[in-house]
């Protein structure tokens, strides 16, 4: 049996599950600064964070459903993750040298070539199911969770009221600071500062991989 939603364990599970959430997710990694340069230049930031909050529900639950079992099975899964990730982090921190090398307009320029909804809940999708961060992140949620027994869905959703927690401090942030963006030497060093992180992480699961 499940505890019940007023019993004091939901409520600590809950809470601890909020908390091992901000702990993860909290972080400025590749999908946090991708939904931030989204929401700079106000596009699709709706329909980004919706595919985000949509893929981390589904996996956070599934995670303390037995995710962990489907790697057990399946462990080249991991490792097929992860090179995939090595790839695209690779292509976009390549992406971001080129615009951070080139930008010549502002906010306004950049909204000039905002990509399609397609293009933007596409790249969603990358960096959360191409980004080993992400998958590790699940696991150590499922194995958590499994410590509160009949308790573990409401460690899973403090996990996921975490999980909105970040999406909303980004969604919200990144349009108090738009208005820091309007110059061109602003949008290159947020390129050339997501090219450093993309490339980074990429380098680092790269050397997890060998």
């Amino acid at each position: 049996m499940f505890a019940t939603l007023s019993s004091p364990l939901f409520l600590t599970a809950w809470a601890s599950g909020t908390a091992t959430g901000l702990g993860l997710f909290a972080v400025v990694g590749a999908q946090s600064a991708f939904i931030l340069r989204q929401g700079l230049m106000r596009a699709h930031l709706l329909s980004v964070v919706a595919i985000c909050a949509l893929i981390d529900a589904i996996f956070i639950f599934a995670s303390v459903s037995g995710l962990q079992a489907l790697t057990a099975w399946f462990p080249w899964l991991t490792t097929a993750v992860l090179w995939f990730g090595v790839a695209f982090l690779t292509w976009y921190a390549l992406q971001s040298a080129r615009r951070a090398w080139t930008a010549t307009g502002g906010l306004a320029a950049a909204r000039d070539v905002v990509p399609s909804r397609r293009a933007a809940m596409l790249g969603a999708l990358g960096f959360s199911l191409l980004n080993p961060h992400f998958w590790l992140d699940m696991v150590v949620v499922g194995s958590l969770a499994h410590g509160f027994d009949d308790a573990r869905m409401a460690f899973a959703a403090g996990a996921f009221t975490a999980s909105l927690l970040w999406l909303a401090v980004l969604g919200i942030g990144s349009r108090l600071f738009a208005r820091f963006f309007a110059s061109a030497s602003a949008w290159r060093v947020l390129d050339g500062v997501i090219a450093v992180v993309m490339a980074g992480l990429a380098i680092s699961l790269a050397v997890k991989g060998v």
